[in-house]
């Protein structure tokens, strides 16, 4: 999904505060603590080493996306980022400079470039977000960030529990709607977005803030792999965040 930079909200001037943090039954205080201890310190250390293995590639979609067409490299979206705060981030540019028109992007839209598309598909155009992460503005595994008209149609939810962790790269909604793009209404994509698919991932981001955990992570990483790489599409429970092959 990409759209273009707008105003914040008057809710991301302020922090969520942290007596917002979700607890659960099995994750609260302390132990809670902990997990967010740990998995900073591995966004850290894995952010940084992929942005270094991976500068070549980097550089060189860089280039590519300067030669296929007019206009830079890079383009900033805005987003609502951790605590309510305003999150600029950073992507390839897939679309044709100075694109107009919904928010969204549909599986055959006309605004992408012929590297967009690609990079689209593969989800190369998230790649310059592990700069977030190392920042500490992101995470690798965590809630798609969304932009601030989105948000304010569920604000309690997400400033009352999905903003409390930090935005990720990769989590249960990015999953579950891989293929997001090609399931859009190409005649109404906001419409079919607000009203069908957003409501499914605020749950789903929801359910991932307050049941935060390292095992949850792993799992989300691993399923995340699964979808990225091998192409394949996987189901979340919306109750209890199992995650299954989709059958075919």
């Amino acid at each position: 999904m990409e759209a273009s930079a707008t105003q914040p909200t008057a809710h991301e001037g302020a922090d969520v505060g942290a007596e917002a943090l979700p607890g659960s039954a099995t994750v609260a205080g302390a132990q809670l603590a902990l997990v967010r201890g740990v998995k900073r310190g591995l966004d850290v250390v894995v952010s940084g080493l992929l942005l270094a293995a991976l500068l070549p590639v980097l550089c060189t979609v860089a280039v590519l996306v300067r030669l296929d067409s007019t206009g830079p490299s890079f383009i900033r979206c805005m987003r609502v980022g951790y605590r309510g705060r305003p999150l600029q981030m950073l992507k390839f540019r897939k679309m044709v400079a100075d694109a107009t028109g919904a928010p969204l992007t549909t599986a055959d839209d006309a605004r992408f470039t012929r590297l967009g598309r690609w990079l689209t598909k593969y989800k190369f155009d998230e790649l310059p977000q592990l700069w977030h992460v190392l920042k500490g503005e992101m995470s690798l595994i965590g809630p798609r960030p969304e932009s601030p008209d989105f948000v304010e149609r569920h604000a309690d939810d997400y400033y009352g529990s999905i903003l409390t962790v930090r935005p990720g790269v990769i989590g249960l909604s990015q999953i579950a709607f891989a293929e997001e793009n090609r399931v859009l209404d190409s005649q109404d994509p906001v419409g079919h977005y607000i009203q069908t698919i957003l409501p499914q991932k605020v749950g789903l981001d929801r359910m991932y803030a307050t049941r935060l955990s390292l095992w949850l992570d792993l799992q989300i990483l691993f399923w995340g792999c699964v979808t990225v790489l091998l192409r394949r599409q996987v189901a979340v429970d919306r109750d209890v965040a199992r995650m299954t092959l989709r059958r075919r």
